[in-house]
């Protein structure tokens, strides 16, 4: 019988079916293994969130990243489940800069992170879920990212591709605080919404707005047509992955894709990019109402209001189909 030795110079028997001298290597020597970042560089608890898979360097502030989006994901799949959901490409983006804050710029990762804006644009044709799981070549480029006193900011551009074609682009602009800064930041608010946050009311119906499931939907009707109240389900697995004293960016930017297709219902309506400003917290304790109004075809404009603030604003692209 062939022996085959390993690296400790220590004899182990082949493989079954292997011939004799054939190569083999332990999964430990393995060097091109196929995993996920840490979850926890990407702020997610469950690894069939974490989108990423790797990253290299490839210039001061440029990176060339690998990822995969799942053929039957639960959330970020159409309604007709043909395609992967447009958002999908904004929370690759969001990913994509917690990564790079934490395993390459050095944030702590018990840091808390403020979104300010994330716009990403796709394409739709290329977005068609197809035998194999979407494999991903991912570039970022940075900008000013560094720190300013206690806090790191930074200002991030990506670019998504699948096949070597480009499948979505977008930006993102955001701050990270310390722990201490950030309960500052929120005081008392952040506590009340932990722990008084309001009941959901009964959602839209889940054709209009571009959603399968009612536990997907995240408007409830308000007074009049163009407007909803902002009401997701507390305990969803994907848009709630882990705790928060807050209504998160995506759930406010899948708030803006929501309101869009509602307005062009019974219609359908296509979305293939959003563009949004956060400017204050939504807070889970008080009604958040969004309005939105169509400035020209395939254009929509979405506005977020609690407590006579405007809380974020989105410009939502796609195409209409009629009823």
């Amino acid at each position: 019988m062939t022996m085959l030795t390993i690296r400790n110079n220590a004899p182990v028997l082949p493989l079954p079916g292997a011939e004799a001298g054939e190569p083999w290597m332990r999964c430990n020597d393995a060097r091109g293994l196929t995993t996920t970042v840490p979850r926890e560089y990407v702020h997610r608890s469950s690894l069939a969130e974490v989108f990423l898979t790797g990253c290299d360097r490839i210039g001061v502030d440029s990176f060339s990243l690998a990822g995969q989006w799942p053929r039957a994901h639960t959330f970020f799949t159409s309604a007709d489940g043909t395609s992967h959901d447009p958002v999908q490409a904004g929370e690759t983006i969001r990913q994509v800069g917690l990564y790079l804050c934490h395993a390459v710029y050095g944030v702590p990762l018990g840091h808390n992170v403020l979104l300010w804006s994330l716009d990403f644009t796709s394409r739709p044709e290329r977005l068609r879920i197809g035998r194999s799981p979407s494999d991903l070549d991912i570039t970022a480029v940075c900008t000013d990212f560094g720190w300013k006193g206690n806090r790191f900011s930074g200002f991030l551009e990506v670019d998504i591709r699948r096949n070597g074609e480009l499948a979505g682009s977008g930006t993102a602009r955001f701050s990270c605080v310390a722990p201490a800064t950030y309960r500052r930041l929120r005081g008392e608010r952040g506590v009340m919404g932990l722990t008084r946050p309001l009941a959901r009311r009964t959602p839209i119906a889940a054709a209009s707005a571009g959603r399968l499931l009612p536990f997907d939907v995240v408007l409830a009707a308000a007074d009049r047509p163009g407007r909803w109240q902002l009401s997701p389900d507390l305990d969803h697995p994907i848009l709630f992955e882990h705790a928060n004293d807050h209504h998160p960016g995506m759930v406010l930017v899948e708030a803006a894709r929501q309101a869009a297709c509602g307005l062009h219902a019974p219609g359908g309506f296509t979305p293939s990019g959003v563009a949004t400003e956060f400017h204050h917290y939504a807070e889970l304790d008080a009604p958040c109402w969004v309005d939105a109004a169509l400035v020209s075809p395939g254009h929509v404009v979405v506005t977020g209001h609690q407590e006579g603030r405007t809380v974020f604003h989105s410009t939502v692209t796609g195409a209409a189909q009629a009823a």
